[in-house]
C-alpha cells in the first residue's frame, strides 16, 4: 500500500541540491513521486520504500532528513 512521508531537509542551499535529492530519492524501489521544494526545505515522497531507505538516501546524497510524522 503506497504511503506518504515528509522530511525537513537540512542543507539545501540551490537548485541543483534540489535536483540531486529528487533524483537519489526517485531510485529507490517502490518510489512512485518525489517532491522537493527547496523554500521550506520539505521532501514529499510518496510510495512503498521504508523511512529507513528514504533517509538512506538523504544521507547519501549529502544532507540531514527528520521524518515529520502524519504531517
Amino acid at each position: 500500500m503506497s504511503q506518504q512521508y515528509y522530511f525537513k531537509v537540512n542543507g539545501m542551499k540551490c537548485g541543483c541540491c534540489v535536483s540531486t535529492l529528487e533524483k537519489a530519492i526517485k531510485q529507490l524501489p517502490g518510489v512512485e513521486s518525489v517532491e522537493v521544494d527547496l523554500d521550506t526545505a520539505m521532501a514529499v515522497v510518496k510510495g512503498t520504500p521504508s523511512v529507513e531507505s528514504i533517509r538512506n538516501a538523504i544521507d547519501a546524497a549529502g544532507f540531514n532528513a527528520i521524518l515529520i510524522p502524519d504531517k
